[in-house]
């Protein structure tokens, strides 16, 4: 038997919510980042949270802006891995302190900010940081929800 939702995602039921949601998302790929940049830390956030949805959207998404085969698989050891820039390497790891807040006693640690802020102007750091917000929230209504990956 195939899972199902518990609920439509609450964005969805609530009429305002998407908009709401989508127009920061909007924001934040105006930001100045490249968007590439923005599908990684939004796949990566989405990865840490087992959101189905958000990483079958978000694989999608990256390889329609080019993403290639090989940064995509590597991405979940992106440490480890020698396929990405500092300043995406910078981008990736203040997406996965910013997304694992309770894992330590300082969640986004001094180092880790200025290693971003080393590569990022300030809009630009609005921008990932927004991007790491609307994507924590988008895991948290679908994982909560329990929607499924590439129902939408």
């Amino acid at each position: 038997m195939q899972p199902q939702p518990r609920m439509q995602n609450p964005a969805v039921i609530i009429p305002d919510a998407m908009p709401a949601i989508l127009g920061v998302l909007k924001a934040a790929e105006k930001g100045g980042v490249p968007g590439i940049t923005m599908e990684l830390v939004h796949l990566r956030a989405s990865q840490i949270n087992g959101c189905g949805p958000c990483v079958d959207g978000g694989a999608r998404n990256a390889k329609k802006a080019g993403e290639t085969d090989q940064r995509l698989f590597a991405l979940p050891v992106w440490r480890e891995a020698p396929y990405y820039t500092d300043a995406e390497r910078a981008a990736l790891d203040l997406a996965e302190a910013a997304t694992r807040l309770a894992d330590r006693p300082d969640p986004v640690p001094d180092a880790i900010w200025d290693e971003a802020a080393r590569h990022y102007t300030e809009e630009q750091l609005a921008a990932i940081v927004l991007m790491i917000g609307v994507t924590n929230l988008f895991n948290r209504l679908n994982v909560s929800t329990k929607q499924l990956a590439g129902a939408w």
